[in-house]
């Protein structure tokens, strides 16, 4: 197996199990700030009990690849933070609609981040999938729930491509496990105070839901994600995870009960049908030449 055969395998094992995470914003019912930091350290004692049983060092190369990492995980967690609050104040579809508005951010910031020219096609695969989550959208209104729940969404799709973009170099001299542990360290040392300065107490169903939400839907899917960066473009792989909204609704049919309406299967059917084409590109792209030395980031 290619290294990009497996990381196109990661990328889709994550979105698969990325799109039961915003079933949790609903079924924790605690304020998004409580949800995230347990969420964060969930994720961060299973992470750290995984790097030591698989002997994996957690020194990092130098200052600066610390400092760069901190800075990806507080977009983490504001990405997070944001996504949740989107899903609490309107939905489950709204919050995974709007936040794959970010292929389209990643399509267009990445020239700047590799210094490349956007290609025409990129931005054509980018404006299908706008136009398929549009589709799921039904209407907006910035007065209304769906509206703050779109704006909320957008907002952390920006947060969303920006991490992406800036962890992708780091997937190349750290195992993903590693660079996640740190990201999502971050996050929680940033809640801390909040959670400790506004107490809340969780049920037993809902401490069991945090630690699910945590381990399985966090740590596994986004160490995947990370490691899926390693040989492919940051472009491609938020292409392929834009099957998120598509398992999350399937998911979403299963846990909640909640049938899409014909509009939800047409955005979806864009959706991968971009997937698709994307995916099969980049494959014979990398059959033809190899992959181009990685461009120095702009940070």
């Amino acid at each position: 197996m290619s290294p990009k055969t497996r990381n196109l395998i990661e990328i889709n094992l994550a979105a698969l199990l990325w799109g039961g995470t915003a079933l949790f914003a609903k079924l924790i019912e605690l304020p998004v700030g409580h949800i995230i930091f347990g969420r964060s350290l969930m994720a961060a004692l299973a992470l750290a009990l995984f790097l030591r049983l698989t002997g994996r060092r957690l020194a990092l190369r130098s200052v600066r690849d610390a400092g760069m990492l901190a800075l990806t995980g507080a977009l983490m967690g504001a990405h997070w933070l944001t996504y949740f609050q989107a899903i609490k104040v309107s939905s489950v579809a709204v919050g995974i609609i709007a936040i794959h508005t970010y292929p389209i951010l990643t399509i267009l910031l990445e020239p700047l981040f590799r210094r490349e020219r956007l290609q025409w096609t990129d931005g054509a695969l980018g404006v299908a999938v706008l136009a398929g989550v549009a589709i799921l959208v039904p209407e907006f209104h910035l007065r209304s729930a769906l509206g703050r729940g779109v704006l909320w969404g957008v907002v952390s799709a920006v947060f969303f491509a920006l991490r992406n973009l800036l962890t992708r170099p780091y997937a190349r001299r750290y195992p993903g496990s590693l660079v996640l542990f740190y990201q999502v360290l971050v996050i929680t040392v940033l809640l801390l105070p909040y959670a400790l300065g506004h107490p809340a107490r969780a049920s037993n169903a809902a401490f069991s839901r945090m630690v699910l939400l945590g381990v399985v839907f966090t740590a596994l899917p986004h160490a995947l994600f990370t490691s899926g960066h390693a040989h492919l473009k940051a472009k491609t792989a938020s292409l392929v995870a834009a099957l998120l909204p598509v398992y999350g609704s399937l998911l979403a049919v299963w846990v909640l009960g909640e049938i899409p309406a014909v509009r939800t299967v047409v955005g979806g059917l864009i959706v991968v049908g971009v997937v698709v084409v994307e995916t099969v590109r980049s494959l014979r792209s990398d059959r033809k030449s190899p992959p181009p030395p990685e461009a120095p980031a702009v940070w």
